[in-house]
């Protein structure tokens, strides 16, 4: 199994996550978070004068799934949350050694 944590732009939440229901991949976590990259967050004007947003708005979605589909939900992810400027965000991508289903004890894929 594979975790999957993406932090993409909120604005693509909504769509991301219609996609991956209609693929089969309903259980996710989703995170308001702030973060920052390469662009060192943004510059902007106000009527006193310029400032600068140090960390900027995201969300991370996090998932666990089964090996043979990481690659599609990471193409998934990557084709909704891309806009071609900076600030798209990032996908992680970790081994997962096992998950239990608190409720019933179950283990494995099945939990998931």
């Amino acid at each position: 199994m594979k975790k999957i944590e993406a932090i993409i732009r909120p604005e693509k939440l909504h769509l991301l996550r219609e996609k991956l229901d209609r693929l089969g991949f309903s259980g996710m976590t989703a995170t308001e978070v702030k973060g920052r990259g390469r662009q060192k967050g943004i510059a902007l004007q106000w009527r006193a004068g310029d400032y600068r947003v140090e960390f900027l708005p995201k969300v991370k979605l996090e998932l666990v799934v089964d090996d043979k589909d990481a690659e599609k939900v990471i193409d998934l992810i990557c084709d909704v949350s891309q806009t071609g400027e900076a600030g798209d965000g990032k996908i992680f991508i970790y081994p997962v050694e096992d998950v239990v289903r608190v409720r019933t004890g179950e283990r494995g894929c099945g939990a998931v």
